[in-house]
């Protein structure tokens, strides 16, 4: 495994891959490298010969009262965890080497980026869109795997296919830990009592989603079934049903696949997380062919 720190060497470096006709797969993340990155990293390994996985903390995506500061960070256990999921280069750049003095180029979203955690964090998706953009210039990745719990994320960045980039992107589901609570990076901000009530969140999520899997297609009382179970955090920042597509608010009876998204704050951690409500896809009658 590579370790990179420079834009040229990367290049450098993958050069000599494509030269020899190999796909490339890129995993962007901040680090602190869980459960769920590495899912995205067997996905990567599964579709192409070489694996890049990014690590840096992107500061234009945080707020101004944010947690940029504490954000965890273990570079040396994040190489070990990528060596042994054989990662071929880890692209680990200081912030000079993405956002150079005199910077001023920025990526602009548009109406995926407004609702639900673009509305509660502005600037956000035009921080992830910018770093976003950069890698995939940098790295000119032939596939790019993202993870459903940042759902919202997963549908700005199709900016690649707006852009008219030769990048497929892929995602893939959430990886939960043993009780279902979402894996993420912050979770270690909770405390144990906190982790506790935490689980309100998944909880509430599929109650929803097994009343749907049930029949239930009406979007007001699938997302008060979801809220009666949220009682235990301690703010409920949004909990919205919202088109899988467009990101507009699911009208009922819901006859597209849709999203059910939350982000709640528990102590000081905020958390988001969400469940794909799909509806069958019809069956054909083979006797048409009869």
């Amino acid at each position: 495994m590579q370790t990179i720190t420079t834009v040229a060497e990367l290049r450098r470096a993958l050069a000599e891959v494509r030269s020899a006709d190999k796909r490339v797969g890129l995993v962007p993340t901040m680090g602190y490298l869980h459960d769920g990155h590495l899912a995205l990293v067997e996905a990567s390994r599964t579709q192409c010969d070489v694996t890049v996985v990014s690590i840096f903390v992107n500061p234009t995506q945080f707020g101004p009262n944010e947690d940029l500061s504490t954000y965890p960070r273990d570079f040396l256990r994040d190489q070990e965890l990528c060596r042994d999921a054989g990662v071929a280069i880890v692209f680990a750049p200081d912030i000079q080497e993405i956002y150079p003095a005199q910077f001023e180029t920025f990526v602009e979203p548009g109406e995926l980026a407004k609702p639900m955690c673009g509305a509660f964090r502005p600037g956000h998706f035009r921080g992830v869109a910018t770093v976003v953009g950069k890698l995939f210039s940098m790295v000119q990745p032939d596939v790019a795997f993202f993870g459903q719990k940042d759902f919202q994320q997963c549908a700005v960045v199709r900016m690649a296919i707006d852009l008219n980039l030769p990048i497929e992107i892929v995602t893939v589901q959430t990886v939960r830990e043993p009780d279902g609570l979402a894996m993420s990076s912050r979770n270690r901000y909770l405390s144990e009592e906190e982790r506790r009530r935490a689980l309100a969140i998944s909880r509430g999520l599929f109650a929803a989603a097994d009343k749907f899997r049930s029949g239930e297609r009406d979007v007001e009382q699938l997302i008060a079934i979801a809220k009666e179970r949220l009682n235990t955090v301690d703010r409920l920042q949004y909990l919205e049903l919202v088109d899988a597509d467009t990101l507009k608010p699911a009208e009922s009876p819901l006859r597209r696949t849709a999203a059910l998204c939350a982000a709640a704050y528990v102590g000081s951690t905020r958390l988001i997380d969400n469940v794909i409500l799909s509806l069958p896809t019809p069956q054909r009658d083979s006797r048409l062919n009869d």
